[in-house]
């Protein structure tokens, strides 16, 4: 993956946040998403489809949830500018992360 394609596909608030938040925690469900955005769930399945589309996540379906992870392709410069971002610049995200609980994932406390 070129950088212009990669800043390109994160050259949005909510695309940018979803990647470092996923990066952060290796794995996240629509739901915890829309949590720490505080978005609903269409806006951010859109934003997640277009990070898929441009091969920078992969999801996997468990039941009636979609889980998010990084790409296993995605370079491993492109996985260390995440985080460094993610490392260096906390206060972008710190509203995003005390949305996001450390018990369970959303999701499954909607089961």
């Amino acid at each position: 993956m070129s950088p212009l394609v990669l800043f390109k596909c994160l050259a949005d608030d909510t695309r940018l946040k979803s990647m470092l938040l996923i990066s952060m925690h290796q794995e996240l469900c629509v739901c915890d998403l829309q949590q720490a955005l505080q978005l609903s769930q269409p806006k951010v399945s859109r934003h997640l489809a277009e990070l898929r589309k441009c091969e920078l996540l992969m999801d996997e379906r468990r039941g009636k949830w979609v889980y998010y992870r990084l790409h296993p392709d995605l370079s491993d410069w492109a996985r260390e500018l995440l985080a460094q971002t993610a490392a260096l610049h906390t206060e972008y995200l710190s509203e995003c992360r005390q949305q996001l609980t450390n018990e369970q994932s959303q999701c499954e406390r909607e089961v």
